[in-house]
């Protein structure tokens, strides 16, 4: 996998994870709870992720109880942002 096709395939697991969680991260930004650069460094901290096959099949079974899971290294943003 190129680091282009890697870099695209954990934005949109951070987005969807986020999405599952009740986020929405484009409106974050917009309204300043969240910033870009906090995005991107989303995105790069997931990418460093053990488990990523392991989250695809978590948000597409939807299988979410309100939180990441316990091996997410986005946690903190996530617990931050989420209603």
């Amino acid at each position: 996998m190129s680091r282009r096709e890697e870099l695209r395939r954990h934005a949109a697991l951070v987005d969807r994870m986020a999405l599952t969680l009740g986020v929405d991260l484009q409106e974050a930004a917009i309204g300043g709870s969240v910033s870009i650069d906090e995005i991107t460094d989303a995105v790069l901290r997931c990418t460093g992720c053990t488990n990523p096959d392991h989250c695809d099949r978590t948000l597409a079974l939807q299988n979410s109880d309100g939180r990441p899971p316990e091996y997410c290294r986005n946690q903190e943003l996530l617990a931050r942002l989420a209603p």
